[in-house]
């Protein structure tokens, strides 16, 4: 069974875990079933979400229903990812604090759940740019095998529904890294290589914004500075540190653009 990416500060596995009622008897105690592993009991609560809620459409549902259309003048962005967006600003919860940027990522998400949700929590909410970090979980395989024509095809589809409602294009790299600890023995780093290239050259096409956190987060073996993460795919404090100002400018540079 997959395992699926996931910030322990985002999913609290021990919370996860089943009880059980204390057994009576030693016969009930015998024939009592073995505690659940938090992992398994997190695992299997994924694959039911997957099969029920494909897109994880109800996460940010009444967030959405609550927020007010943009002010006038305001220049609102969405940022749409998976756990590198969704733990953006946490344990503090200020995400670019006075700016009028919103979160909509979701831990261990790939482009094709991402491009379910794309109209809610995205074009819905009117923003003048938005800014797509995706790519690695498909990579890593969470929603099953994947091939890069794959999610190169959801990235484009999510930037023709943006560019059809009249949002600018912000495309960012996918971040190194030189395994995915929840899939052991994998090596995504020539992949993720490819994948950044196709990006930029499609960004140029497109006239998008190329953000590129990959050249100032790779170390010498393709892997992500060890001092900028948490676990070599996840940005630590420090790794945002990185990140920040590249958005903003990649923000800035978008919003400049006709």
């Amino acid at each position: 069974m997959r395992l699926f990416c996931c910030l322990l500060l985002l999913v609290p596995f021990a919370a996860a875990q089943t009880t059980s009622t204390p057994a009576t008897t030693p016969q009930a105690a015998s024939q009592a079933a073995p505690a659940t592993h938090p992992e398994s009991e997190y695992q299997r609560k994924h694959d039911q979400q997957l099969l029920t809620d494909f897109g994880d459409l109800a996460r940010y549902s009444e967030a959405n229903a609550k927020l007010a259309p943009p002010a006038p003048g305001e220049k609102r962005v969405v940022f749409m990812g998976d756990s590198i967006t969704d733990a953006w600003g946490h344990p503090t919860g200020e995400f670019f604090p006075g700016k009028p940027y919103i979160n909509r990522g979701i831990s261990g998400q790939t482009t094709p759940q991402m491009l379910v949700r794309f109209w809610p929590d995205v074009i819905a909410l009117q923003p003048k740019v938005v800014v797509i970090l995706a790519g690695t979980n498909d990579i890593a395989g969470n929603t099953g095998p994947t091939t890069p024509t794959s999610i190169e095809d959801n990235l484009m589809a999510m930037t023709d529904l943006a560019r059809a409602n009249g949002i600018r294009m912000v495309m960012a790299s996918i971040l190194p890294a030189a395994t995915y600890p929840w899939q052991p023995g994998t090596d995504p780093r020539a992949e993720i290589a490819a994948i950044n290239n196709w990006i930029r050259d499609y960004c140029e096409k497109k006239n998008f914004v190329y953000l590129d956190y990959y050249s100032a987060m790779v170390n010498s073996d393709q892997g992500m500075k060890k001092e900028l993460t948490i676990d070599g795919v996840h940005p630590n404090a420090e790794g945002y540190k990185v990140m920040t100002p590249l958005a903003e400018a990649a923000i800035a540079e978008a919003l400049k653009t006709k």
